[in-house]
């Protein structure tokens, strides 16, 4: 099979700088969804039974699955929306020396010295009172309205390196002059009253758009490609996918980068009752659903380390992983990671199913290792997981870098997964 390299790395491209906050991440993939057929479900009413094309939104969270065919078990790829990067605190004005400066608060693993002299915008949701009651509405600023400025280099203690205090030195300029109320700025770019706005969840991010780079165009630039370029390639893969006696299912998860604890996250009910339902709505039991999980497979598509051509002692030796050279399958003896041999080798099958390389990565054992929403998942389920990803650099700063190539393979190697032969 030919895979396109340059449409998929524009695809990709694209789907990231229309996603900058997970509630937008869901809006794009639900887009896409629509557009071939899929049919949106509220969680709050009755399921239609006939088999179909359908998935669910649950806040920064989304469930979809193509049930057209037979099947006596699920296949799920599974991803997160969300990316490390800095919310704004629910008192966010502040005033010093002149300075209006919005408060922002680091959430997950945030490289913060990354998220420096950058041209940031706003996006995220406000919950507002209008004639109806309580709606929820998406707000988008990608106008360069923050900048969290770094300190000059004379004014270091230490010119070599400098220390970030999360609480003091991230907090970015948006004017100067008199107070006044960011809050009020976002309501007004959103086209609602001030005083209607309840609450808000809002974030920065990149202004940058997302680019193929390199002197050959083999590299990708981009800001949240951990995670939205797995999202990409497992809404790709679910949108090709044929069910072929297995019940083809992606599940995107908002908060893995803060644990997933959340009603919406991967240690939520959400993946668990979207598949009880799936099995109730064809005229199936609990015994039917509870009887699915343990022959069902899930791959946990996060992404994976590229080794650091400037770093290469940060990794263990003998597992060195190359961009454009194919998905990774991740290995951790304690758990980090979930996958054992019976799930690394249906992954292994999958890619060998779609002609695309397979590499292999294990963590160094005097590092810590970070976790993907695998082990949860797998617990929250019962249901035998895998955890892999795409090679990258940078995870967790404000710009990663990955290869091109790899994000048609990406996406080839899930939509096997999801329709093995």
């Amino acid at each position: 099979m030919m895979l396109d390299m340059s449409a998929d790395a524009a695809g990709l491209c694209e789907f990231i700088d229309a996603s900058p906050s997970p509630f937008h991440a869901c809006t794009t993939v639900a887009a896409r969804l629509i557009d071939a057929g899929y049919t949106e479900l509220d969680e709050a009413v009755r399921w239609p039974d006939l088999p179909g094309r359908y998935f669910t939104v649950r806040a920064g969270s989304l469930v979809a699955w193509n049930s057209d065919g037979p099947s006596d078990a699920f296949r799920i790829v599974g991803a997160h929306t969300d990316s490390p990067n800095f919310r704004v605190k629910q008192h966010p004005d502040r005033l010093v020396a002149g300075w209006r400066l919005v408060a922002l608060e680091p959430y997950g693993g945030v490289w913060l010295n990354s998220w420096l002299d950058r041209d940031l915008g706003i996006s995220g949701r406000l919950s507002i009172r209008d004639g109806s009651g309580l709606t929820h509405r998406l707000v988008r600023i990608d106008d360069p309205i923050l900048r969290v400025p770094q300190l000059a280099i004379h004014l270091a203690e230490d010119r070599k390196s400098l220390t970030l205090d999360p609480q003091r030195h991230v907090n970015a300029v948006w004017g100067s002059g008199d107070a006044a109320s960011f809050i009020a700025y976002v309501a007004e770019r959103a086209g609602v009253a001030a005083g209607d706005v309840l609450a808000a969840d809002l974030m920065t991010h990149d202004l940058t758009p997302s680019t193929v780079v390199g002197a050959d165009s083999s590299l990708l630039s981009a800001p949240r490609l951990d995670n939205l370029a797995s999202c990409y390639a497992g809404m790709e893969a679910l949108l090709t996918a044929q069910p072929r006696g297995y019940l083809p299912v992606l599940a995107l998860f908002d908060h893995e980068e803060v644990g997933s604890t959340s009603d919406h996250g991967a240690q939520s009910n959400l993946l668990t009752s979207v598949l009880e339902r799936i099995v109730l709505s064809g005229g199936g039991g609990r015994e039917d659903y509870l009887r699915r999980l343990p022959v069902s497979l899930l791959a946990s598509a996060d992404m994976a380390h590229a080794t650091h051509p400037n770093y290469p002692d940060r990794h263990e030796p003998g597992h060195l992983i190359e961009v454009n050279a194919g998905p990774v399958l991740k290995v951790h003896p304690n758990l980090r990671y979930a996958t054992d041999g019976r799930t690394a080798a249906a992954f292994e099958l999958a890619c060998r199913q779609a002609g695309v390389g397979l590499q292999r990565y294990e963590h160094r054992a005097d590092l810590p290792c970070g976790t993907t929403i695998g082990p949860l998942a797998a617990a929250r389920t019962g249901i035998p997981t895998v955890d892999v990803g795409a090679p990258q650099l940078a995870m967790h700063s404000a710009r990663e870098l990955m290869g091109a190539h790899d994000v048609p393979r990406y996406s080839a190697a899930m939509r096997a997964f999801l329709s093995p032969d």
